[in-house]
C-alpha cells in the first residue's frame, strides 16, 4: 500500500523536485532578482526548467559545493535572490563553513534546496541519505528551516522564501508524495504549522514525507475509535510553539514523525517545547543513532522502525499510559 493511500489521499502528480522547478520558475517569472547555482544536479534537482527558461539566470557551478555557496553569498550581497539547489548529502557537508561563515552570521538573502533529503535515496546508499540536515541547519542562528509536504506545499514555501528576507533552507526530495492540500490552501508561512486532522486523544506533529504516514495510521486508529490530531510542521524552524501547546494540553500525549535522525531532527525541538510549557508523554518516529543501509523507501522504513504501524504501537503505547495515569 502506498503512503497516504489507507488515509484516502489522492497520490501526487508530480515528483517533489519537480515541484520544487515548477515553483522556482513561478517566482522567477515575477521577480527578476530570483537565479539559481546548481550543483551539476539541475535533473536531478528539478532546477532544469529554470535552466531552459532563464538561461542566463542560471549558473551551473559544477561538482564544487563549497564554491557554490560561497558564490550565492556574493550574489545576495549585491542585491540578488540566490537559490542554491544540490543534494542535500552533498551540499550541507561540502558547503557548511561557507554556509555558517559568509552566510548564517551575515544574514544574507540565500535560499537553499537540498534535494533527496530522507530516505528518497533508497539503494543509493548511506551516503547519499541526508538524515542529519536539521540538526546541521538548525544549529546556524537565524536559518529557517521549511520543509514541504507536498506539491502544493512546495509552491507555497517557495512562494514564502522569495518574499522573506534572510537565510533560508527548503528540505526536498526525490519522489512522489501523496497530496495533502488542495490548491490555495496552504500559506507556507515561517513559524507557522498546519492542523490538517482534528483529534483530542492523541497528536501526530509529522513533517514532510511523514505527514502521509501519520494520517494513513490517524485513519487506522480511527477504525479502533481513537480520534488522532495531525500536525504538519512545515516550519521546522523556528517552530510553531502554540500549536504544540495547544496538542500537549488539548490530547496529553504526542508522537513526533520524521524522516531524520531523532537527536537534533524536529521531535527535539518539539520536545524541548513541551518540557518547557506543558510536559506530557511522548514518542519519537525517525532514525535511531544509525546511518541507513540501501534498500527502497518502504525497506528503510520497515527496518528502522517509521512505517505506519510503528506510529500505530507508539500511539497505543501511550494511550495505555494515559490510561493508567501516567
Amino acid at each position: 500500500m502506498r503512503i497516504g493511500e489507507k488515509a484516502g489521499l489522492p497520490q501526487g502528480t508530480k515528483q517533489i523536485r519537480d515541484a520544487f522547478g515548477d515553483a522556482l520558475l513561478e517566482v522567477a517569472r515575477t521577480n527578476n532578482r530570483v537565479v539559481v547555482l546548481d550543483g551539476d544536479l539541475s535533473g536531478s534537482t528539478g532546477t532544469s526548467s529554470m535552466r531552459k527558461v532563464f538561461p542566463d539566470r542560471f549558473f551551473n557551478m559544477g561538482i564544487a559545493e563549497a564554491n557554490l555557496v560561497s558564490v550565492s553569498a556574493g550574489l545576495a550581497a549585491n542585491g540578488l535572490i540566490p537559490f542554491v539547489a544540490s543534494l542535500a548529502s552533498f551540499l550541507l557537508p561540502n558547503g557548511f563553513d561557507q554556509l555558517r561563515q559568509q552566510i548564517a552570521i551575515a544574514g544574507l538573502n540565500v535560499k537553499l534546496l537540498g534535494s533527496h533529503a530522507g530516505v528518497s535515496t533508497g539503494r543509493e546508499g548511506p551516503t547519499s541519505h541526508a538524515i542529519e540536515d536539521f540538526a546541521l541547519v538548525g544549529g546556524l542562528p537565524g536559518v529557517v528551516i521549511l520543509v514541504p509536504s507536498d506539491e502544493i506545499s512546495m509552491l507555497a514555501v517557495v512562494r514564502t522564501a522569495v518574499d522573506y528576507v534572510g537565510p533560508v533552507y527548503i528540505r526536498s526530495s526525490r519522489g512522489e508524495f501523496p497530496r495533502i492540500y488542495t490548491e490555495g490552501q496552504c500559506s507556507g508561512a515561517i513559524g507557522k504549522a498546519n492542523v490538517v486532522r482534528s483529534g483530542n486523544d492523541v497528536t501526530f506533529i509529522a513533517c514532510g514525507l511523514m505527514v502521509g504516514v501519520a494520517l494513513d495510521a490517524a485513519k487506522a486508529l480511527e477504525e479502533k475509535g481513537i480520534e488522532v490530531r495531525v500536525v504538519d510542521m512545515i516550519s521546522v524552524k523556528p517552530i510553531d510553539r502554540d500549536v504544540i501547546i495547544s496538542a500537549a494540553r488539548e490530547t496529553r500525549a504526542i508522537v513526533c514523525l520524521e524522516e531524520h535522525l531523532v537527536r537534533g531532527g524536529m521531535g527535539a525541538a518539539v520536545a524541548q517545547v513541551v518540557v518547557e510549557e506543558q510536559p506530557v508523554p511522548m514518542r519519537f518516529i525517525g532514525i535511531l543513532d544509525t546511518y541507513l543501509e540501501s534498500g527502497s523507501v518502504e525497506e528503510l522504513m520497515a527496518l528502522h522502525h517509521f512505517a505506519a504501524e510503528d506510529v500505530i504501537k507508539a500511539a497505543e503505547e501511550l494511550l495505555t499510559m494515559k490510561r493508567k495515569g501516567a
